[in-house]
């Protein structure tokens, strides 16, 4: 097996590879960050048959390598997930917004929840399960569950709902792996009833969004916007406002919020969770 040698990423190559990653998704990466960089170029340069993140960055100066350039943008938008991550968003979706939206839904009988920055999956699918486990009345209804990450390679992951061990005992039940899920040799995938409510689709949030994105009951944007620019943030917030209806939810991370980036929003605490109403 080719190893990649230990000298380091100098800091050209680093400017150059933030430059790339910064132009195609927004995404700022500081000096301070070289490791992470590192890391996550490391199996990019492997498979693609480079001995260094050098020989890698050589190669991206040249024209005519998209691909690969989309190997390194994948590479570095691959977030952190796990199955109901920071439980305390999905009890207050369960136990108050859907419960509120389900009645004043209840004439047009469409639900749309849209979760941005996916990755592989768990986020969306714990909603699905939710619904299902919770909200028998909605069967019958037209409930869209809108899934987008910038990475292609996790959205083909993600539509295929497999999982390892380690990834269902991060946050799944056993009631609900018992459940939903069936064994695949050593893996766990996901049944197809779950996997049916749920449309992936890629989306560059610093790009067009696509027109299906409107009128969205429900945003889950977390853990995201703490990789952007101010600027790029308000532009963000701006088109999720546009997105998301008057009475919609907005979901955050822990660690953000909307202050100095948008008065369209206003923020409301339960319990331990914030989220966010359109204004």
């Amino acid at each position: 097996m080719t190893t990649l040698a230990a000298n380091g990423l100098s800091p050209t190559d680093f400017d150059f590879l933030a430059k790339l990653v910064l132009e195609r998704s927004a995404i700022v990466l500081e000096q301070s960050k070289s490791y992470l960089l590192e890391s996550r170029l490391n199996p990019v340069a492997r498979e693609n048959g480079f001995d260094t993140i050098g020989e890698l960055a050589d190669a991206l100066r040249k024209p005519n390598h998209r691909q690969l350039a989309d190997a390194v943008v994948d590479a570095m938008t691959t977030n952190e997930t796990s199955f109901y991550r920071d439980i305390h968003p999905f009890e207050v979706l369960k136990k108050q917004l859907l419960p509120e939206l389900i009645e004043k839904r209840s004439k047009e009988k469409r639900l749309t929840i849209w979760s941005n920055a996916c990755s592989s999956g768990q986020e969306v699918y714990s909603i699905a399960m939710m619904i299902r486990e919770h909200f028998p009345q909605l069967l019958d209804w037209d409930v869209r569950l809108r899934a987008t990450d910038l990475s292609n390679d996790i959205l083909e992951r993600a539509q295929k709902g497999i999982f390892n061990q380690t990834e269902v005992n991060r946050g799944l039940p056993m009631q609900l792996l018992m459940k939903y899920f069936h064994r695949e040799g050593v893996h766990w995938q996901i049944n197809d009833d779950i996997r049916s409510m749920v449309r992936f689709d890629s989306v560059n949030l610093i790009e067009n969004w696509p027109l299906t994105l409107a009128n969205v009951d429900v945003v889950f944007l977390r853990n995201v916007l703490i990789y952007f620019t101010p600027d790029t943030k308000r532009q963000i917030l701006a088109k999720v406002r546009q997105r998301i209806k008057d009475d919609g939810c907005l979901f955050l991370g822990g660690s953000e919020n909307t202050m100095n980036l948008t008065n369209e929003f206003e923020r409301v605490q339960v319990d331990r969770t914030v989220y966010y109403r359109p204004v």
